[in-house]
């Protein structure tokens, strides 16, 4: 008898365990309760099976709100307004009260992560109407507040 060597490789993650491929996931990034449990419904062979295996990384803290709380503020505060980060955060399946606490802290430094953000995309002040509106939509549309986006554009003008 002659074996078979030309059998492809098995696929990555053929044979992981639920728990493996939830440390997988773990070890790219800060994921969720809920995060995780969307990404490994489809492995499970119980939803019971799946409960079981987060409430044992939530003992062990692998799974840490509080991380992925501060892991998504680093990723994206530079880059992004508070009501952007928001919603990053509630689609995580975060709890109400860390989502607010995490808005909370970033509207304190909202105007100069604007000012920074714009400085970056435009770094010149707007010649006409049609230009401040483009800066102004740029900021709304990365989620900065309107107040902010006010100070922002005006101040650039003032200088």
């Amino acid at each position: 008898m002659t074996a078979n060597l030309t059998r492809d490789p098995p696929s990555p993650g053929f044979g992981l365990s639920l728990k493996g491929r939830a440390l997988r996931y773990l070890a790219a990034r800060e994921h969720s309760r809920v995060e995780l449990e969307r990404k490994l419904a489809a492995h499970a062979e119980s939803p019971q099976q799946l409960a079981q295996v987060l409430d044992e990384l939530q003992a062990k803290d692998f799974i840490s709100e509080a991380r992925v709380v501060e892991s998504v503020i680093n990723r994206r505060a530079g880059r992004f307004g508070a009501a952007r980060i928001r919603h990053e955060l509630q689609g995580k399946g975060l709890t109400v009260e860390a989502v607010a606490d995490a808005v909370s802290s970033l509207k304190a430094s909202e105007f100069e992560r604007a000012r920074e953000v714009w400085r970056r995309k435009f770094g010149e002040v707007a010649t006409d109407a049609a230009a401040r509106g483009k800066q102004m939509r740029f900021l709304a549309a990365r989620g900065f507040g309107s107040d902010a986006i006010r100070r922002v554009v005006s101040q650039a003008e003032d200088e």
